[in-house]
């Protein structure tokens, strides 16, 4: 976990998961795994990667599609698939409309911004340099690193506890099933952004609402009502 020094008399975060929520980069996520996984008689559309792959753990995943595999065979794939995801991104993520708008009112706020994210710390700092927000981000939680992942709810709270914040203070912003799981189970209010999937599925998974842009009125009156005050 990166984490930078901060004092939060008042507990208030927003916490972003990374892939499909800051930057659309689960089409690149879908060519890396159906280049590495094709060998192996696996092929995915986008709709079968939002219900079967976004937003889990390389460990469940390669647990699940590999079975076959022994364990150093399976991260070895997964390895592999997160080279090629890397060479396809370097240089090509974009945020998703009035993320660095959000980010500059929060800012302004002294709100501090977490991210949460089940990607490997290499993805994950990728984007974020790649998209200009490092330095924005006050901790970087990775679920691989913690001894459970999403769904299960504890990046998100290490998330809250590196930065003394309190889920009925805090917004998540999520596009998975498991992301919101993991969110809501915390005890976070969650935003599913409907970059892969739609707005029943995505408030069938506990989401407080759905919007496809930060910018969104409805989102911004949630995250004004959670944090309190004026963002």
């Amino acid at each position: 976990m990166l984490m930078r020094g901060v004092i939060n008399k008042r507990g208030r975060a927003l916490l972003f998961d990374i892939d499909g929520t800051l930057a659309d980069t689960d089409a690149l996520h879908l060519q890396a795994f159906n280049a590495v996984f094709g060998p192996y008689g696996h092929v995915f559309d986008r709709a079968r990667a939002a219900r079967e792959l976004l937003g889990r753990s390389n460990l469940s995943i390669s647990a699940q599609f590999l079975p076959d595999q022994p364990p150093d065979r399976r991260a070895a794939v997964m390895a592999q698939k997160e080279e090629v995801f890397r060479s396809l991104a370097a240089g090509a993520v974009q945020p998703l409309p009035g993320l660095m708008a959000l980010l500059d009112r929060a800012g302004a706020a002294a709100i501090p911004v977490v991210a949460v994210t089940n990607a490997p710390r290499a993805n994950a700092e990728l984007i974020l340099h790649g998209l200009g927000l490092m330095d924005r981000f006050r901790a970087v939680v990775i679920g691989d690193e913690l001894p459970h992942g999403k769904p299960h709810p504890l990046p998100y709270l290490e998330g809250l506890r590196a930065i003394d914040a309190v889920p009925e203070r805090s917004v998540a912003f999520e596009d998975s099933r498991a992301g919101i799981a993991a969110a809501t189970a915390a005890g976070i209010a969650t935003v599913g952004m409907r970059t892969n999937l739609g707005h029943d599925e995505l408030i069938a998974a506990g989401a407080a609402l759905t919007a496809a842009a930060f910018d969104d009125a409805d989102v911004l009156d949630l995250v004004m009502a959670r944090l309190g005050g004026r963002l």
